[in-house]
């Protein structure tokens, strides 16, 4: 399953665009005037299906992931003096490879893929384009990958 996330880079709160494969809108993403960060995940019939919150006065950032009201995961950033790390505490995956330059891979605990997550620059918008290799991961795999560019932005 491919998806490609679309971020608006001139909205205040924070809206991304998830398309599928033929560029209608799967998912929209609108960010929350709030403290700490909100993200609301709305699926194509218009229901929220899932919700990212930063976590308050931790010391370094960190976004926890829900499904339908109940919490799936967590990822943190990481200290590190010479690249930028992250923690994922999400179905015992964890992110493999240049997270920088938006080149990385999602994996399970034994090593088998995920997802893969890939940077494409056109114009004024950025595309993240993710090949999802089961179709019912999608919706923690792009919560995991905002947290990740949400963190990065800042």
């Amino acid at each position: 399953m491919i998806l490609k996330i679309k971020q608006k880079y001139f909205s205040l709160r924070g809206r991304y665009e998830i398309l599928d494969e033929n560029d209608g809108i799967a998912y929209i993403i609108q960010g929350k005037f709030s403290m700490p960060k909100r993200f609301e995940i709305i699926d194509e019939q218009g229901n929220a299906v899932g919700e990212m919150r930063s976590k308050f006065f931790d010391i370094m950032p960190t976004f926890i992931l829900y499904i339908d009201g109940e919490e799936i995961g967590r990822v943190k950033k990481q200290i590190t003096f010479f690249k930028r790390t992250f923690d994922v505490d999400c179905k015992g995956w964890s992110v493999e490879g240049d997270i920088l330059g938006w080149d990385y891979v999602i994996v399970d605990e034994k090593g088998n893929k995920i997802a893969t997550l890939s940077k494409k620059i056109l114009s004024l918008v950025d595309y993240y384009v993710m090949d999802i290799v089961n179709p019912e991961d999608a919706l923690a795999v792009i919560m995991i990958a905002l947290s990740i560019d949400v963190e990065k932005q800042e």
